[in-house]
């Protein structure tokens, strides 16, 4: 496929208009324009949505994971022959999920953080898949076992999570016991609009819906912190509340049961020494800190 296409569709994605994408690789809107509907014309389909911002169809997502594959190739394969002369590095984009950024998944890239730069994108593990999908990212944590297509998939661990907060909380809200009627009224701490994981709790215990006060706290260490001063109760992975188990600021509820996720490491089905590197270092990781079901 011709490479100027390619990259005239990666730009006019990750810009957002033609101009953008004209400013990137310093030619006008009008040849950024005239190489998309060349390879639409090449591949017999509408690749992307004139809209503002342009968005990629479906077919468009396939050759743009494609355009951004070979784009990744092309850069390690420089670097690997450039590395003597100016130093290059090779890049890995990625998508993990917030508690593992928190816990083990940045200390396992710091081992290889002076060689490979990283593009980290933090994403819920039930909805970074798609960031595969749509190549934005080479590599993904994600609770989703079955590779998406181009890519190989294998399992990480499993990360518990338990329902913490204070000892005062508990005391003013769970006096009479951790059931129904208390849980629709204890205010609880929330990561963002995706997280699903203390709704999924509730559900196990009412076997219905429960809307209880909601607190969002959208970055994973200030939500620990958010339960450690009380704010709420929520659902923290061991590797987050067990210090402040040990230290007597947190307790967990006494009701239902943990809530088990299995994370899995996704990543493209290409040769790249950088690529495996990481998945490498992550599989150490992981295999140190998660649990095996």
């Amino acid at each position: 496929m011709d490479l100027l296409q390619l990259q005239a569709l990666v730009a006019a994605v990750d810009g957002g208009t033609f101009e953008a994408a004209a400013r990137v690789l310093h030619v006008t809107p009008s040849a950024i324009s005239q190489r998309i509907r060349a390879l639409e014309n090449a591949v017999g389909g509408v690749l992307l949505q004139r809209s503002k911002p342009i968005a990629p169809t479906a077919a468009g997502k396939t050759y743009l994971r494609l355009a951004r594959q070979i784009a990744a190739l092309t850069a390690e394969a420089d670097s690997e022959a450039e590395r003597g002369i100016d130093g290059t590095w090779p890049n890995v984009s990625l998508a993990v999920n917030g508690d593992s950024l928190a816990t083990w998944a940045m200390p396992a890239l710091a081992s290889l953080a002076n060689e490979i730069t990283f593009d980290i994108h933090r994403e819920d593990q039930d909805h970074s898949a798609q960031l595969l999908r749509d190549g934005t990212v080479m590599a993904a944590i994600t609770t989703e076992a079955r590779p998406v297509q181009g890519c190989t998939s294998a399992p990480l661990g499993v990360m518990t999570y338990r329902p913490m907060a204070t000892p005062l909380f508990v005391a003013r809200w769970f006096s009479s016991g951790v059931d129904v009627r208390s849980l629709a009224h204890a205010p609880v701490v929330v990561f963002d609009e995706k997280d699903d994981i203390q709704h999924r709790f509730l559900r196990g215990i009412s076997r219905g819906i429960l809307a209880p006060p909601q607190h969002f706290v959208p970055v994973s260490a200030d939500f620990a912190e958010a339960v450690r001063l009380g704010f709420g109760w929520a659902m923290l992975p061991d590797q987050q509340s067990g210090k402040l188990v040990e230290n007597g600021e947190l307790v967990e509820l006494d009701a239902g049961e943990p809530v088990m996720v299995s994370l899995h490491w996704q990543q493209w089905a290409l040769r790249m020494s950088a690529l495996d590197r990481v998945a490498d270092a992550m599989a150490t990781a992981a295999a140190r800190t998660l649990s095996r079901r």
